[in-house]
């Protein structure tokens, strides 16, 4: 298991208020970066010797091509140059792979995960654009992403409820947060001035490689986030700062002052990087849900001081645990409603 992290992080927002009895999903859990070897990613160069993204078209000589764009307007086909996967682990819903992405606009070199629902490679479905949801990890995150653990069968439960129609069947991407394991070198999904380009990686690089390789729903509409403790810094400070890439997230269980020791001396970008200052400033129109543990009053009284702050266009909901801590155990039982969630507030799949 993931050591949970040593700093004490929770968050809230507010304009809607209301309990949910359920649970969470995502902070420490086991490393899941040895379970299969690093290829290449998209925009790199080298050896590919993985496999190519599944579902990407192949030229006549079988080499991946860049195939016709939809005629309707609500399908992004891929675009090329394909990417390069190994398999990390079966899941009863199919495979997880993983490949190293090497940011050609942030220069940052990291391990992304990808999971994609049984839908996207059945035929009937090979002219629809699938919603993406992208998925932060707890602690530092370096080298591994809690959300391809099988303690947080996340998967799983999102083909179950897909094809019940309770929920849409989401493209998963699970980066790396940081490049190192030491939390004082922790980058806060930001680039902060002199370090590696995390926030370039995170809100550029990512959404270019997966249009790079897979069908999407054209624009922001089918584009979310979510993370649980770290992750949900990561997930409420992007959406905040991005609302052209993305239109929806749940930080569960999070922090929102930055507060890495790398941002000594750079206060001005410290703060234009704090949840906690752009939760108030109305710029962003996006939707959050925030939750917190009740079983833990610091957690609650922080995430909803946050939520209270809130200044439209931005809509935020607060979802608290009856009962929940700061656990992975308690983070899986909010899955379900969170994945639900999810699906009310960002568009399905598209087809022409």
């Amino acid at each position: 298991m993931q050591p949970q992290s040593t700093r004490i992080r929770a968050a809230l927002t507010g304009a809607a208020a209301f309990t949910l009895a359920a649970s969470l999903a995502a902070c420490g859990s086991t490393d899941a970066s040895g379970k299969g070897d690093t290829v290449k990613g998209a925009g790199s160069s080298g050896t590919a010797s993985g496999t190519a993204a599944p579902g990407t078209p192949k030229a006549a000589d079988g080499t991946p091509a860049a195939p016709a764009q939809s005629p309707s307007g609500k399908v992004l086909m891929p675009t090329g140059p394909a990417a390069s996967f190994t398999k990390a682990r079966d899941t009863a819903a199919g495979q997880i792979l993983v490949t190293t992405l090497n940011g050609p606009k942030s220069g940052v070199s990291g391990k992304v995960w990808v999971w994609l629902p049984p839908e996207y490679n059945d035929p009937k479905f090979a002219r629809t654009g699938f919603p993406v949801l992208t998925l932060y990890a707890g602690g530092q995150s370096a080298g591994y992403n809690t959300w391809t653990d099988n303690q947080l069968p996340i998967q799983e439960i999102d083909a179950d409820l897909a094809k019940s129609g309770k929920a849409h069947p989401f493209i998963m991407i699970m980066p790396v947060q940081n490049l190192d394991s030491n939390e004082a070198k922790a980058l806060e999904c930001a680039d902060i001035p002199g370090q590696p380009k995390m926030g370039t990686w995170m809100a550029e690089d990512i959404p270019d490689f997966v249009r790079a390789n897979y069908r999407t729903v054209k624009g922001r509409d089918g584009w979310g986030l979510m993370g649980a403790s770290t992750g949900a810094f990561c997930s409420a400070k992007l959406a905040l700062q991005h609302p052209d890439t993305f239109k929806a997230a749940v930080p569960i269980d999070g922090y929102f002052n930055p507060d890495s020791p790398l941002w000594k001396g750079h206060e001005a970008e410290r703060q234009a990087n704090s949840p906690e200052l752009m939760v108030a400033q109305g710029k962003a129109d996006v939707k959050l849900l925030a939750t917190a543990g009740g079983a833990n009053a610091f957690e609650m009284k922080l995430v909803k001081a946050w939520v209270a702050k809130a200044a439209p266009p931005l809509s935020v909901e607060y979802y608290e645990q009856a009962g929940g801590k700061h656990l992975t155990s308690d983070f899986k039982k909010m899955i379900p409603d969170t994945l639900q969630w999810l699906t009310r507030n960002l568009a399905g799949p598209q087809s022409d």
